[in-house]
């Protein structure tokens, strides 16, 4: 990624038709939320380039988008496996104690007594909850995300996060 101001918003993973469509395997929720950021910004070969989605829909588990300037199959297979990146002024603001796994990535974590645990590597989706994956070092801790109960304080402006977690566990 070549800089924080970029977010990875999915990746197109083929394409769809004989009329320059592409298929996106997207990570907004809803998946066919990825359409509404319009401009994308391609990465592939550490290459960036902009391109508009025209029109677009969910199919299946993933998203259908028609792109300007791609009008065949071939100028669509020219873009499989590149990443799509949004700029992060495009998402919506949060409200209160609404975060975005992007921001959350990165931060340190300590618990309430102080004891650094490391640092939010990536979350997973497990549908009862989100996790944190905290890394320090070779140490993977994986802390549930539950506001007010596991996590008790974010500030990002620090990058700090404050748990009740034991850190034996």
């Amino acid at each position: 990624m070549p800089n924080s101001d970029y977010l990875n918003a999915g990746h197109i993973s083929g394409v769809f038709g004989v009329k320059g469509c592409v298929k996106v395997f997207s990570f907004t929720q809803p998946r066919e939320n990825i359409l509404k950021y319009s401009p994308w910004f391609l990465q592939k070969n550490n290459q960036i380039s902009e391109i508009k989605v025209i029109s677009g829909q969910r199919h299946g588990n993933a998203v259908v988008a028609e792109l300007e300037g791609v009008a065949d199959r071939d100028a669509a297979a020219a873009l499989m496996g590149s990443e799509i990146l949004i700029l992060r002024q495009q998402l919506p603001k949060t409200k209160a104690d609404e975060y975005y796994w992007a921001d959350l990535v990165g931060l340190a974590v300590e618990t309430v007594s102080g004891v650094s645990l490391g640092k939010v590597d990536h979350l997973l989706e497990t549908g009862a909850n989100d996790v944190l994956v905290v890394v320090d070092g070779e140490t993977e801790r994986l802390i549930p995300f539950l506001l007010k109960q596991t996590v008790l304080k974010i500030d990002l402006e620090a990058g700090m996060m404050t748990v009740d977690w034991d850190p034996d566990f």
